[in-house]
C-alpha cells in the first residue's frame, strides 16, 4: 500500500512543478532574450538618450553594449569597457558601477541556469507525460496548460499592475531584495551605466517582457483550449446512440 501511495503521489507532485515550471520558462527565457540582444540595448540608447545623458558617441556606446552582453555570457571577472571621449581613450564605467555589475553578472547567470534547468524539466515531462500516460496524454497535458497559465496570468498581471503604478518603489524593493549591497544606488549625473539605461527603460523592459509572456500564455491556452475541444468531440462522434435490440422470435407449438 505504501509503494501504491508513493507511485500515486510521484505524478501529482511533477504535474504541480510542470504548473509552476512552465511560467518560468516563459518569463526567464525573454528576460535572456531582452539581456543578450544587441538591438534591445541599440534601441534603448536612442530612446532614451545616452549619447546625450553621457557626451559619449553612439558608436562607442554600441560597441559597449555588446560588450555587456559577452560580459553576460563569458567566465571574465570583472567588465572593463574603454571608451573614446574627445579623442582620448577612457573607462566607460567608475570602480562602482563595475562592482555593481559583478552582482548583475550573477543575477544573469542565475535567471540563465534557471532558464535552461525550466527548459529540460518542460521538454522532459512532456515527452514522459505523452508516452507514459495510460490514457488522453494531450487531454491532461492541456488542462496542466491551462491551469499553468492561470497561475502565469495571475502573477503577471500583478507585476503588470505595479509596474503602472508604483514602479520607483518596486524597482527599490527588488534591487534591495536581490543584491546583498547598495551599489545598485547609482547617480544619474555622473554615472554612465544609470545614464545609458535610465529607470524609464527598466520600467519598459518589465512592461514588455510581462506583455511577450501573457503573448505566449494565450498562444498555449489556446492550442491546450483547442485539443480539449477536439478530444471532446471525438469522443463523442466515438459513442454512437443507443441502437434498440430486437427479441428473439420463437416458435411454439409446431
Amino acid at each position: 500500500m505504501r509503494g501504491s501511495s508513493l507511485v500515486a503521489f510521484i505524478p501529482r507532485v511533477a504535474s504541480a512543478a510542470f504548473v509552476l515550471a512552465l511560467p518560468v520558462l516563459l518569463v526567464t527565457t525573454n528576460v535572456r532574450i531582452a539581456a543578450t540582444e544587441v538591438r534591445v540595448y541599440e534601441a534603448a540608447l536612442r530612446r532614451y538618450g545616452a549619447a546625450e545623458a553621457t557626451g559619449i558617441p553612439l558608436t562607442e556606446l554600441d560597441r559597449a553594449s555588446r560588450e555587456i552582453i559577452a560580459y553576460f555570457e563569458n567566465d571574465a571577472p570583472t567588465l572593463r569597457v574603454l571608451v573614446a571621449v574627445n579623442g582620448e581613450e577612457t573607462a566607460l564605467f567608475s570602480p562602482r558601477e563595475t562592482q555593481h555589475m559583478v552582482d548583475v553578472k550573477r543575477l544573469m547567470r542565475a535567471v540563465f541556469r534557471a532558464q535552461e534547468v525550466a527548459l529540460v524539466f518542460v521538454l522532459s515531462y512532456v515527452a514522459l507525460r505523452y508516452l507514459w500516460a495510460r490514457e488522453a496524454p494531450l487531454r491532461r497535458l492541456a488542462w496542466e496548460v491551462l491551469a499553468s497559465g492561470a497561475v502565469a496570468a495571475a502573477l503577471v498581471g500583478g507585476v503588470g499592475v505595479v509596474a503602472l503604478l508604483g514602479f520607483d518603489t518596486a524597482w527599490s524593493a527588488f534591487h534591495e531584495l536581490v543584491f546583498p549591497n547598495d551599489l545598485w544606488r547609482l547617480d544619474p549625473s555622473r554615472d554612465r551605466l544609470i545614464q545609458m539605461f535610465p529607470e524609464p527603460f527598466w520600467r519598459d523592459a518589465t512592461l514588455a517582457i510581462g506583455l511577450a509572456t501573457a503573448a505566449e500564455l494565450a498562444l498555449l491556452g489556446a492550442v491546450a483550449a483547442a485539443v480539449l475541444l477536439l478530444d471532446r468531440r471525438s469522443a463523442s462522434t466515438a459513442q454512437p446512440g443507443a441502437r434498440a435490440v430486437p427479441l428473439p422470435v420463437t416458435t411454439e407449438g409446431r
